[in-house]
């Protein structure tokens, strides 16, 4: 497929946001904080409907995308990122990829429709607990037993465990890294919902006490899955980074069109040079968070070389600029930018566990340095 013109994605960005203002408002994310899943599957259906599943699925199985693959999705996670809004887009999207990729037919069959079609949830079990989540952390082991699996050890946080249909597990295997399907209710997994600072997404710690699965559940070779993990951990980052970079873009603007309208001693705030000095110093931070992040999406989509340096690169610089530039934002709106009715908050919310998952922007800053240290390899 062609690559999409600007105008092509442009309409598709428009597409997307009119939706999202239209069926959750951040009016709706509030009231959707009380409600345990945190979205409803009518709605993520109709999400999916637009084409939010199908980006990283080839044409051939049923998906398809402008042309981009994950440079288009990462326009869905910007712009769900401008309303914090709810859903798994992140991880049934990493759980999509792996199977379109490394998938066997059957799985490909079984699957991957109702993933695209949104009538089936599924999330992807990495991260473990103490804040493992590289795939050498990986210690939830898994073992052969007859023509089957036997999976045991601790998952989490994984988020939407508790409401997904079916997880990919990271597991490892004493010949290395494997990825497996486990249905959500197969006996001897435990789910047990976890808090987090997010109104809208839920996580949940996963316990496998020799939950067993079928040789047909296997995605890719058995102890020979860790670059299919790193190519999984890429889309997450990538997708992640581009969400966060959404919040902090609506914050960003509606912080500048307040001070436009705050008058003090006669003038608008926006007046004051000290203030002026401030948001031109958001503006260009915020302007790297888009330019490192985009980047990332067209590498990892590309595969190309350096996609997982430029990956924990995005993922360091919007980790850290992003809570910079909410905080100042919440200072410029004063008094009023700290309490529950002010919207802020939200957006703090989101990008403060953004930041907290699937490594911390040190921790991404040392994984560059291994990177380069080793020539780049993964």
């Amino acid at each position: 497929m062609e690559a999409a013109s600007h105008e092509d994605r442009a309409f598709f960005r428009d597409t997307t946001r009119k939706f999202l203002e239209s069926e959750v408002p951040l009016a709706k994310v509030r009231e959707l904080a009380d409600d345990p899943d945190g979205f409803e599957r009518a709605w993520w259906k109709r999400g999916a409907e637009l084409g939010w599943m199908s980006m990283l699925v080839p044409e051939a199985l049923g998906g398809g995308s402008l042309g981009g693959g994950l440079a288009d999705l990462a326009i869905v996670a910007q712009e769900m990122g401008r309303l914090v809004s709810p859903g798994v887009l992140l991880p049934a999207n990493v759980v999509a990829a792996a199977v379109a990729e490394r998938g066997t037919d059957a799985q490909q069959t079984s699957l991957l429709p109702d993933l695209v079609a949104g009538d089936r949830v599924a999330t992807w079990a990495l991260a473990e607990p103490e804040g493992a989540w590289r795939p050498g952390d990986v210690r939830l082991a898994a073992s052969r037993r007859g023509d089957g699996f036997v999976l045991d050890g601790v998952k989490g946080p994984v988020e939407a465990a508790g409401q997904a249909d079916v997880m990919l597990v990271v597991a490892r295997s004493p010949e290395g890294l494997c990825q497996l399907l486990v249905p959500a209710d197969a006996a001897g997994l435990t789910r047990t919902p976890m808090q987090g600072l997010d109104l809208v997404r839920r996580f949940a710690e996963v316990r496998f006490d020799g939950v067993c699965v079928p040789g047909t559940a296997l995605v890719g070779e058995w102890g020979r899955a860790e670059a299919d993990v790193r190519r999984g951990l890429e889309i997450a980052l990538t997708l992640q980074c581009a969400e966060t970079v959404g919040a902090v873009d609506r914050v960003f603007e509606t912080t500048l069109a307040y001070m436009f309208d705050r008058f003090s001693f006669g003038r608008p705030l926006a007046s004051y040079q000290a203030l002026k000095h401030r948001f031109a110093d958001m503006k260009m931070w915020l302007e790297a968070c888009h330019a490192v992040t985009d980047a990332a999406a067209l590498a990892v989509a590309r595969d190309a070389a350096g996609a997982a340096e430029l990956t924990s690169a995005a993922k360091a610089y919007v980790g850290d600029q992003s809570l910079v530039i909410l905080q100042e934002c919440v200072q410029m709106h004063g008094g009023m930018g700290v309490t529950w009715e002010h919207d802020a908050h939200l957006y703090l919310r989101r990008a403060s566990q953004n930041r907290a998952l699937l490594g911390t922007p040190s921790e991404h800053r040392e994984e560059i340095a291994r990177l380069v240290l080793d020539g780049g390899a993964g």
